[in-house]
């Protein structure tokens, strides 16, 4: 749902603009203000995607009150003069529209900005989903590795092993211990040792100087204890 913010110091036109949104199902009209300072105090405490704003208006004109915006929604200009369209478009603004506007143009350019609306909220989760896997080079082609299928990886002067669950075949890649870490979450790996990193879904118990696994047994360094306890929540013996 877009939530909408109309802006004209015409009453008749902000009753007729809202007359023709009122029935468009993704949009919601949060607000009608007749000047632009009324807009910018509610879109300082109000989550605004789309303004169909004039231009012509008292004090602050419509044009100023887009060039004041910091984060600006989707803007649709909706005014009686044709000749601020150059200015209007020149701040990027999503439609242009001159009245009196025909229902249809005005539909047209509400699922434009809904369009619009959809591919960045798209955009936004899929930036804010958690990454779940990695790619490294082995045997002369790229491997996809999921960080859930990894036990642990050991370092091995120049190259890595990546060892993986469920008996698949460890992966040999030639990358630094240090360069593959910086790739993993580290909410789900620990390195434990100069040697190695751990998956912490497959630790099953630690004690003195040892890691214990599923099947494996690793040392636990003395320089990694603070992490481990980190990990854990309370100090290891």
């Amino acid at each position: 749902m877009m939530q909408c913010l109309l802006v004209d110091d015409e009453t008749l036109s902000l009753q007729l603009m809202e007359d023709n949104l009122k029935d468009v199902s993704y949009i919601k009209i949060i607000g009608r203000c007749r000047t632009a300072a009324d807009a910018l105090t509610i879109m300082q405490h109000e989550q605004v995607d789309v303004l169909f704003c004039d231009i012509h208006m008292p004090g602050l004109n419509g044009l100023q009150l887009v060039k004041s915006l910091v984060n600006k929604p989707l803007v649709v200009f909706v005014t009686a003069y044709e000749k601020f369209a150059i200015n209007g478009f020149e701040l990027e603004v999503l439609d242009y529209l001159v009245k009196p506007v025909p229902q249809e143009r005005l539909l047209k350019a509400c699922q434009k900005a809904y369009q619009f609306f959809e591919l960045k909220n798209t955009a936004v989760v899929q930036a804010t989903l958690p990454k779940t896997y990695f790619f490294v080079s082995s045997d002369y082609m790229l491997v996809k590795v999921n960080f859930n299928d990894i036990q642990y990886i050991q370092g091995l002067k120049d190259y890595v092993k990546i060892v993986l669950n469920d008996n698949q075949k460890p992966i040999l890649s030639r990358i630094s211990l240090k360069a593959i870490e910086q790739q993993l979450p580290p909410s789900l790996f620990y390195r434990i040792h100069k040697s190695y990193l751990i998956n912490v879904d497959y630790i099953s118990h630690i004690r003195r100087g040892k890691v214990v696994g599923a099947n494996v047994e690793l040392p636990l360094s003395d320089n990694y204890r603070l992490t481990i306890n980190k990990m854990i929540g309370r100090e290891v013996e």
